[in-house]
């Protein structure tokens, strides 16, 4: 006995075969893993630089490139454990948030100084010039598929919003 004869066949579907995978789906998965071993790689790069190139012991500043390590392999693991699971806008969320702020930290301890520590150019080389490329690539990915998704989420918005009162 066929199982179609049994359960009624969803609406809008055409056969009752197998079901296949939505192809936004694997592109999701893509995206996850890319943008987690970008974070990961950034993680990286930040702990290198406190443990090995002195940023430890700069008061303020060294900590948190400790922080900063942490938040990008703890957001890294969570995307890729998230692959399985439908949805992760926060975690999209909370690496555009690392990844602009460790942007804006290198930008400010370029210009105006961070708690009294500045640095100028690219020092230390070439750690500084990839951490700013894989930074930009994370926000890079995250706002294409931002765009990409963009009449999605839209929709999504407009359906959860409240009617409006109507006027007499």
């Amino acid at each position: 006995m066929n199982t179609s004869e049994i359960l009624p066949t969803p609406r809008g579907r055409r056969s009752a075969g197998p079901a296949r995978a939505r192809p936004g789906r694997v592109g999701s998965g893509a995206v996850k893993v890319v943008v987690a071993a970008l974070l990961a790689w950034s993680g990286y790069i930040h702990y290198d630089l406190y443990a090995d190139h002195g940023y430890r012991y700069v008061h303020t500043i060294g900590p948190g490139f400790l922080v900063q390590a942490a938040g990008s392999f703890a957001v890294a693991f969570l995307l890729v454990v998230s692959v399985a699971l439908p949805g992760s806008f926060l975690l999209s969320i909370l690496a555009a948030g690392l990844s602009g702020g460790a942007l804006l930290g290198f930008v400010l301890s370029r210009t105006s100084g961070v708690a009294g520590f500045e640095e100028h150019g690219f020092v230390p080389s070439p750690d500084a010039a990839i951490s700013v490329v894989v930074e930009i690539g994370v926000l890079a990915v995250l706002a294409a598929v931002l765009y990409h998704r963009r009449d999605h989420l839209w929709r999504a918005v407009r359906r959860r919003r409240p009617p409006s009162p109507r006027r007499s």
